[in-house]
């Protein structure tokens, strides 16, 4: 069998599975946000949160909520870091303070993004007790926020939208830990490690010693794809043979990354009553995941340089037990989703497979997006599309019954515009700063291509990157944290006083002139907005780097 051949039957194989676990999952979801009753376990968690689950809030509650919760996470992570000392299995591992600001904001804002060697800076109970937490509660909290944001449009004339340390704690126990445990032994059985050791001794062919990192991998491995989180228990993240041994380890962990954003479109159907609307969002989704996939695929085995082909293919920075195809697959998931999980060195992709990765960062990640961030950023640009199409019929703008007015439209538009412009703002201070560029391995468009990567990644919530940029200094420490924190945060408080704002208003009936939302001229239109805001926000940047190096 060709290697396509063979890339296109995994690609199958994950397409069928998803399609599988769609319906059933997505009602699972519905079921858990819809219930009424509380697990003994949750009025455990309530009882010490002192939240009453039975009462709801106004918006600006439940937004207090999450940056409440999110500001005691990074200060907790930031601590438990700093005291590794004097905890046990810490094997006399320190983590500097800048190291420490930058991954507690990282993690707790479900980026990811990783600036040192987890297998020689962090020790196991920061990462089970520390890391793997927020792998947990951060995802939980992405989908908390897509929750509230979907029952604005089925409420009418109200000022509540929930509660939200119910829907974290409902998303936390009753979705991502059961999974999460299923998913942890499948890999444990696939040959992922799971240990508590520091590492193994080996001796080498030349007869020299040397010791082999263990972890505790496989428990921290299904939540860092399941939540959609990305950061790896070893630096080689999912192209290490201890976190993703083979093909079928592969497969899952793609699976898990999309699983989640997926069927959230089958639970947003189902909570506002009519599933062709979560039909539409997934088409577009899909075809935007496929259509980038397409790119970086076309690039990596079609590669322009003299090295990748007197070799016949693009294989540096690639595992051969993955190939081209599954290294591609990944990379479109990965950077698709706010994940950030990469089994290839992206840093080593042509300049078309690069700049499919960074596209795909830069539509927002929501193709199909993060747990949670992917329904509510797709919901914003059915927004803003029905807006556009608004003006052009001259008209008043609606989705799902709800008026668009000058309120809507300035939140869904501060959602969109705050990705880019942390995103811009730094990358452009990083370059006029002096010294900064030093910290690129490499010249020229893909030295660029190195500082747009990890701002994007930053600013976007993904946690990937270029690796040849070194990214270790206290400027890219500090700033990067900055635009994981208002890349996420920022967004969240547009959407959630959106939510508030849909909320409050009564249901209008559908008339003639009504666009529908579940054709595929809606379909059409709302991909062309996704493809539209993109390339004219960032073309010029993406000329400079991935773009000129294609075309070098």
């Amino acid at each position: 069998m060709s290697s396509t051949w063979a890339g296109l039957g995994q690609a199958g194989l994950l397409l069928l599975a998803l399609a599988l676990v769609y319906r059933p999952l997505g009602d699972y979801l519905h079921r858990v946000f819809t219930s009424t009753k509380h697990w003994r376990l949750e009025k455990a968690v309530y009882k010490i949160v002192r939240a009453d689950p039975d009462s709801e809030q106004h918006w600006k509650t439940y937004a207090s909520g999450v940056l409440g919760f999110s500001f005691v996470s990074v200060l907790f992570l930031y601590l438990l870091q700093r005291i590794q000392p004097l905890l046990p299995l810490n094997f006399g591992r320190t983590v500097d303070p800048a190291v420490a600001f930058n991954t507690a904001i990282s993690f707790v804002t479900n980026t990811n993004w990783q600036s040192y060697v987890p297998e020689g800076v962090m020790g196991h109970v920061v990462q089970m007790a520390g890391l793997t937490v927020q792998n947990f509660v951060s995802a939980g909290v992405g989908l908390a926020v897509a929750i509230a944001l979907t029952r604005a449009f089925v409420r009418s004339k109200s000022d509540r939208l929930g509660n939200f340390w119910v829907d974290l704690t409902r998303g936390t126990v009753r979705v991502l830990l059961p999974l999460s445990f299923v998913f942890a032994i499948v890999l444990v059985a696939l040959g992922v490690v799971q240990s508590l050791k520091s590492g193994v001794a080996v001796t080498n062919p030349d007869g020299s010693s040397s010791t082999i990192a263990l972890a505790p991998a496989a428990s921290q491995e299904a939540i860092k794809e399941l939540g959609t989180n990305g950061g790896g228990i070893f630096n080689a993240n999912s192209a290490h043979p201890f976190e993703n041994p083979n093909s079928w380890s592969n497969l899952i962990q793609i699976f898990l990354l999309l699983v989640i954003p997926v069927a959230l479109t089958r639970t947003f159907g189902k909570l506002v009553g009519n599933t062709k609307q979560g039909y539409v969002l997934l088409s577009v989704m899909g075809a935007l995941w496929a259509g980038m996939l397409a790119v970086i695929w076309w690039g990596e085995t079609h590669a322009n340089g003299a090295a990748a082909r007197l070799a016949g293919a693009a294989m540096e920075g690639k595992e051969t037990r993955f190939g081209l195809a599954a290294s591609a697959l990944f990379a479109d998931s990965t950077t698709g989703t706010s994940t950030g999980a990469v089994n290839s060195m992206h840093d080593s992709f042509t300049g078309l497979g690069g700049f499919g990765t960074l596209l795909n960062m830069m539509f927002g990640e929501l193709s199909p997006g993060g747990v949670g961030t992917g329904l509510y950023s797709i919901l914003v640009m059915a927004i803003i599309a029905m807006f556009l199409a608004g003006l052009m019929v001259g008209r008043t703008p609606e989705y799902l019954g709800k008026k668009l007015g000058k309120r809507e439209v300035t939140c869904s538009a501060i959602a969109i515009l705050a990705m880019p412009t942390v995103l811009l703002i730094g990358a452009g201070a990083a370059l006029l700063i002096p010294g900064n560029t030093d910290a690129l391995n490499n010249p020229g468009a893909h030295g660029f291509s190195e500082l747009l990567y990890a701002y994007t990644s930053a600013s976007n919530n993904n946690g990937s990157a270029f690796a040849g940029i070194t990214v270790t200094n206290d400027w890219y420490q500090s700033t990067l944290g900055v635009c994981m924190a208002l890349g996420r945060f920022v967004p969240i408080l547009a959407v959630l006083c959106l939510a508030g704002s849909l909320a409050a208003q009564r249901k209008v009936p559908e008339t003639a002139g009504t666009l529908p939302t579940t054709s595929p001229l809606f379909a059409t239109l709302l991909a062309g907005t996704v493809v539209l805001v993109a390339a004219l926000t960032f073309i010029p940047a993406l000329a400079l780097g991935p773009i000129a190096e294609a075309l070098a």
